[in-house]
């Protein structure tokens, strides 16, 4: 059996009762550990609450070579943990239909999600998002234009955007450069994007979440990682009062 074991999203006090308890049952656990992270947690804090030994697995193990863990499935108890809600990946989509096709058994118990605490955290409404787009660190002269279009595809339609930011090994992606990012990105397309939000750490005892325009948000500490942006389509008056009241705009 594979278990999928969604952590929430910010530290291991998170994770959902039943989820613990599939952990603890586990013969084998491991946690994903590059799509999203924990920021608010340790490797000891988890496995002193788990109370057992957690592996980690990076890219290449998920996408690359999941079969060696995968395999472990067939005949024994496998809790693949990840950050947030684990379908919200398409990785781990891909994953469960690879297990799948091995004839191994799958669950899912599910997380809170990103996706659904930035509803909560900027008052938007969600059902008026449209596509989501991730914004990489440029590599090299190598910079995608896909998350501009995205941006202005959703806009045309008066849809949000919900913007995910580069994870690396070694460095996280923050609002403010990301800002500076999808700015230069909407010039050269000669378009303008005239509000912007920011969350930091959601599911952290203290979020920061601030709207404006790109020179506001240039100002904005926003502190330490995760963080994500949102790029409004027009708001709603009640979409406008909660972001006053909470955001700062």
């Amino acid at each position: 059996m594979l278990t999928f074991i969604g952590l929430g999203l910010y530290d291991e006090t998170d994770l959902s009762l039943k989820g613990l308890e599939r952990i603890r049952q586990a013969d084998h656990v491991f946690l994903e550990h590059y799509t999203s992270v924990l920021t608010g947690a340790t490797p000891e804090k988890m496995e002193a609450l788990f109370g057992k030994k957690v592996r980690y697995l990076y890219r290449d193990d998920v996408e690359g070579h999941p079969e060696s863990f995968l395999a472990l499935a067939k005949d024994e108890d496998v809790a693949f943990l990840t950050a947030g809600d684990p379908m919200v990946s398409t990785t781990h989509i891909d994953l469960r239909i690879r297990a799948s096709a091995m004839g191994v058994e799958t669950a899912i118990i599910h997380g809170a999600s990103i996706v659904s605490a930035v509803c909560g955290l900027t008052g938007l409404q969600n059902y008026r998002f449209g596509k989501s787009c991730s914004l990489p660190f440029p590599y090299g002269k190598w910079a995608p234009t896909t998350p501009i279009e995205v941006i202005e595809h959703n806009m045309a339609e008066n849809l949000h955007t919900l913007v995910y930011l580069d994870i690396q090994p070694d460095r996280y992606m923050r609002i403010p450069e990301a800002v500076a990012m999808l700015e230069k990105m909407a010039a050269d397309r000669g378009i303008s994007v005239p509000l912007y939000i920011g969350v930091a750490r959601a599911g952290s005892p203290a979020p920061v979440v601030a709207a404006g325009t790109a020179e506001a948000l240039a100002g904005v500490d926003f502190g330490g990682p995760l963080h994500i942006l949102v790029v409004p389509g027009e708001l709603h008056v009640m979409e406008r009062e909660y972001l006053s009241a909470f955001a700062g705009l």
